[in-house]
C-alpha cells in the first residue's frame, strides 16, 4: 500500500512537470544537446517553408513559359522567359538565347533567327552548363534536410544517454533506487531523443518529397533541352529545294 502511494505522488508530480520544466531541470550537456537539436528544427522548417515555395514557383513558371514557346514566336517566348525567370526551364532557355546573341554579335550578324549548323552545337554545350547551375540551385538546402533527418536522432540519443547516466549518478548519490529518484532523471533523458526525432521526421519526410520534386524538374529540362536543340537544328537546315539544288 506504501508503494502504491508513493507511486502515485511521484506519477502525479511528473504528470505536473511540462516539456519546459524538463528542459530546465536536465543537466548541462543535455541542454546543449537540447539546444543544438532545437537549432536543426528551426534551420530545417526554415528551408521547407522556403524550398516548398522554390519548387511551387518552378513548376508554375515553366508550364507557363512551355505554353508561350509552343504557341508562339522566338520573341515571344523570349519576353516570357524573362518574366518567368523563376522556372527553370526558362532559364535555360535564356541561357541558350544569349549563346545565340553571342554568336550573332561575333559573327556580326543583325537576326538572331540566322542559325548555322555549329551554332546548334555551340547553345547545346551552353545548355548543359545552364541545366547544371538550374540543377545545384534547387538543390540548395537539401543537404542540410538529409543530414538533420540521419543525425539529429543519434544526437537526441546522445543526450538521452548522457542524462542516463545523470540519473544512475544521483541513485549513488542518494543511495537509493527508489522510483521517487530514478523517475525524474529518465524523464529528462528522453526529451532529448523525442526532440531529435521531432527535429528527423519532418526533415526527412520533407527531404525525399522535395527530391522527388527535382528529379521531375530535372527531367523536365532534360525534356525541352533536346526540343530546343532540334528546333534549332530545323531553322538551320535548308529549305528543301535548297538542299536538292533546285
Amino acid at each position: 500500500m506504501g508503494l502504491f502511494i508513493a507511486g502515485t505522488a511521484v506519477g502525479g508530480r511528473l504528470a505536473g512537470l511540462d516539456l519546459v520544466d524538463l528542459v530546465f531541470q536536465a543537466g548541462p550537456i543535455v541542454k546543449l544537446v537540447l539546444l543544438v537539436l532545437a537549432l536543426l528544427s528551426a534551420v530545417s522548417w526554415v528551408i521547407i517553408a522556403y524550398k516548398w515555395w522554390e519548387f511551387a514557383r518552378a513548376t508554375q513558371d515553366s508550364e507557363a513559359f512551355l505554353e508561350v514557346y509552343h504557341e508562339e514566336s522566338l520573341g515571344s517566348a523570349v519576353e516570357a522567359a524573362r518574366d518567368l525567370s523563376q522556372g527553370p526551364v526558362a532559364s535555360v532557355f535564356l541561357a541558350g538565347y544569349a549563346e545565340l546573341q553571342r554568336l550573332a554579335k561575333y559573327e556580326r550578324r543583325d537576326h538572331v533567327e540566322r542559325i548555322e549548323p555549329h551554332h546548334v552545337r555551340s547553345v547545346g554545350k551552353r545548355l548543359v552548363w545552364a541545366a547544371a547551375a538550374e540543377n545545384e540551385r534547387l538543390g540548395r538546402g537539401l543537404t542540410f534536410l538529409a543530414t538533420t533527418g540521419s543525425s539529429a536522432p543519434f544526437i537526441g540519443l546522445f543526450g538521452t544517454v548522457v542524462g542516463i547516466i545523470n540519473s544512475f549518478q544521483e541513485i549513488g548519490r542518494s543511495g537509493s533506487a527508489s522510483l521517487d529518484v530514478v523517475a525524474p532523471g529518465i524523464s529528462e533523458a528522453l526529451v532529448a531523443t523525442a526532440i531529435g526525432l521531432l527535429a528527423a521526421i519532418p526533415a526527412s519526410i520533407f527531404y525525399n518529397n522535395f527530391v522527388g520534386r527535382l528529379e521531375n524538374v530535372r527531367g523536365a529540362i532534360e525534356l525541352f533541352r533536346s526540343e530546343f536543340e532540334a528546333d534549332l537544328l530545323d531553322r538551320a537546315s535548308p529549305p528543301p529545294s535548297q538542299a536538292t539544288g533546285a
